[in-house]
C-alpha cells in the first residue's frame, strides 16, 4: 500500500463521516474519478501531494473506497449506501390519527368514513374553536397548516358537517355541539 492508504481507518460506515468527506471539493473531486474508473496515480494529480493525501484519507475514513486486491488501487465501495440504509431505525407503525399524518399535516385521508370523520373532527376542533366565527381566508389559514390542498380540506370538513358556512360563504363556524 502506498503511503496515502496506510494507516487510514478503515471502520464501519456513519453518514456524518460520508457526508463530511463528500462536501470537501477535492475529495468528491477524487471519489468522482475513482468511480469513473480513474488509476490512483491519476487521481487528484494536479493538487499537491498534502491535500491529495488528505482527500483520500476522507474517502477511506468515510467507507466511500476502499482498497483493491491490486497493490496500490482504490476503488468506489459497492456496500457503503447499502450499509448505511440498514442501519437506519426502521419507521415505527403509527396507531390512531398519527398514522394518517406526518409532520404535522395530512398524509393521506382515511379510506374508511369512521377513521376519516376522526381526522377531520381533531382538526376542525384544533382549528376552529367553538363559537368563532371566521372568513374564508383565516379558514384558510388555518387549515394550511395541516395540508397544502386547504379547499379540499374545506370541503371534506363542510360535507360531514363539521364547519358550517353562512349561505352567502362569508363565514365560517363549528356547529353548535347538540
Amino acid at each position: 500500500m502506498s503511503a496515502v492508504t496506510e494507516g487510514a481507518r478503515l471502520s464501519g460506515p456513519h453518514w456524518r463521516r460520508l457526508v463530511a468527506a463528500l462536501a470537501n471539493k477535492d475529495a468528491r473531486t477524487a471519489y468522482a474519478q475513482i468511480v469513473l474508473g480513474a488509476k490512483l496515480p491519476d487521481v487528484l494529480a494536479d493538487l499537491s501531494d498534502r491535500r491529495r493525501n488528505r482527500a483520500l484519507a476522507a474517502l477511506l475514513e468515510s467507507g466511500l473506497v476502499e482498497p483493491t486486491s491490486a497493490a496500490d488501487e482504490l476503488q468506489a465501495s459497492e456496500a457503503i449506501f447499502r450499509n448505511l440504509l440498514a442501519q437506519q431505525p426502521r419507521r415505527q407503525a403509527q396507531t390512531g390519527l398519527a398514522r394518517f399524518m406526518r409532520l404535522g399535516k395530512i398524509e393521506r385521508y382515511p379510506a374508511n368514513m369512521a377513521d376519516r370523520r376522526e381526522l377531520l373532527a381533531w382538526i376542525a376542533g384544533e382549528a376552529v374553536e367553538p363559537g368563532e366565527h371566521l372568513t374564508e381566508k383565516q379558514v384558510n389559514e388555518r387549515l394550511l397548516s395541516y395540508t397544502d390542498d386547504v379547499v379540499l380540506l374545506r370541503r371534506y370538513l363542510i360535507d360531514l358537517g363539521l364547519l358550517e358556512r353562512t349561505p352567502s360563504g362569508s363565514s365560517y363556524s363549528r356547529p353548535n355541539e347538540t
